[in-house]
């Protein structure tokens, strides 16, 4: 008997509007946008022919029909994990991903890596740089590091690198022509340059909206290094990362930290790796040595 059920995709997505009550907070978890969230529950519930989840101003609310079947989708979950171990048990998988978004992958985090490789010449290291949180619980890669806003999915294995802090930054060249402010107060009327990724308003250029003091935003950027660059050589004011910031001479702080913006920099690692005895010698072997270069 054919099934109309044929995207076991969507089980992902499921799953993660029914823990975390949203379609916002599942796509940050699963590193997606929004509105493909939606789309693959609007498909789930097409191809099942039930209503999921009951939706209004406070999230979306699971069904009745949504919590009968909830546990046959977590033994889907369950089962997909078990087969990716199995098949890494089956072909000896010796290779460990790491992913972080692009500036983590400096020549420290390089240097602890080359030592690590030489102390276990047989496993391979492998680098998936990128700004998008890849999916840890559906094998996307091993390794993450990442600055957290929400908390991580309970199931991950995590180890704190550190707090991450930010200020308002500003350079020579923006103080020539515009002044630099030196508190809150002093923000009215100034030019400012944001993050944001996507069309998602990011937590540093929310605060500034929040102030309500005609702060202008004159360009946006996609990366946090062209982010950097902008407020480096004057372009605008812009919200910084203070230990990305701080060996760059043509930055200037103009105050600072944020306590709102503080962010866990966090080593999180998905429960089927961390299975793995070599993806276990790394962490025990990096977290700490990482971490030190923070403190």
């Amino acid at each position: 008997m054919n099934s109309a059920f044929r995207d076991w995709s969507n089980i992902r997505f499921f799953l993660a509007v029914c823990r975390t009550g949203s379609t916002l907070a599942a796509a940050r978890e699963l590193g997606s946008a929004q509105p493909t969230v939606a789309r693959r529950i609007e498909a789930l519930e097409h191809e099942l022919g039930l209503v999921l989840f009951d939706k209004d101003t406070r999230g979306f609310h699971p069904t009745h029909a949504a919590r009968a079947l909830l546990p046959e989708a977590q033994a889907i979950e369950a089962a997909v994990q078990r087969l990716s171990g199995k098949a890494a048990d089956l072909t000896g998988n010796r290779v460990i991903r790491l992913t972080a978004p692009k500036g983590n992958f400096s020549p420290r985090l390089h240097r602890i890596v080359h030592e690590f490789s030489e102390r276990y010449p047989g496993l391979e290291l492998k680098f998936l740089p990128s700004n998008d949180v890849l999916d840890l619980m559906a094998g996307d890669a091993d390794i993450a590091l990442r600055m957290i806003v929400q908390p991580p999915d309970k199931r991950l294995i995590r180890r704190k690198i550190s707090t991450a802090r930010y200020s308002i930054y500003g350079s020579q060249a923006y103080a020539r022509k515009h002044g630099l402010p030196s508190s809150q107060a002093d923000l009215v009327d100034h030019s400012f340059v944001a993050y944001r990724p996507g069309n998602e308003v990011r937590r540093a250029e929310q605060w500034l909206l929040r102030t309500e003091l005609n702060v202008r935003f004159v360009r946006y950027y996609g990366e946090y290094d062209l982010l950097h660059e902008a407020v480096a050589e004057g372009v605008g004011l812009g919200i910084l990362n203070d230990r990305a910031s701080a060996n760059d001479a043509r930055l200037m702080a103009c105050f600072g930290p944020i306590p709102e913006l503080d962010q866990d920099h966090l080593l999180l690692v998905s429960p089927t790796s961390y299975r793995r005895p070599e993806v276990r010698q790394f962490v025990k072997f990096f977290a700490p040595r990482y971490a030190a270069g923070f403190n």
